[in-house]
C-alpha cells in the first residue's frame, strides 16, 4: 500500500486518467472528489463488497441449475 499525505485542495493522479482531490477536512472525516472516465466504476468499499457478495450468491449452484434447466427447454 502506498500512503500519501495531502492537504485540502491537493490531489493525486492514478493511471493518467483518475484524479482524487481532497475537498474538505472535518474532524475525523475527509471528503474526497474523484474524477474518472465513465467506464471506470467507482464504489465505496462497503458497497463494492456487497455487490461482490450478491454476485457470488447469484452464481450459486441453485441459480446455475435453474438457468441450465431454462435452456434445456
Amino acid at each position: 500500500m502506498l500512503a500519501l499525505s495531502r492537504k485540502k485542495g491537493e490531489a493525486i493522479v492514478i493511471n493518467n486518467n483518475i484524479e482524487i482531490t481532497i475537498l474538505e477536512l472535518k474532524g475525523d472525516q475527509v471528503k474526497i472528489g474523484i474524477t474518472a472516465p465513465k467506464e471506470v466504476p467507482v464504489y465505496r468499499k462497503e458497497v463494492y463488497l456487497q455487490i461482490q457478495q450478491e454476485n457470488e450468491q447469484a452464481m450459486s449452484s441453485d441459480s446455475l441449475s435453474a438457468l441450465s434447466d431454462f435452456f434445456r427447454k
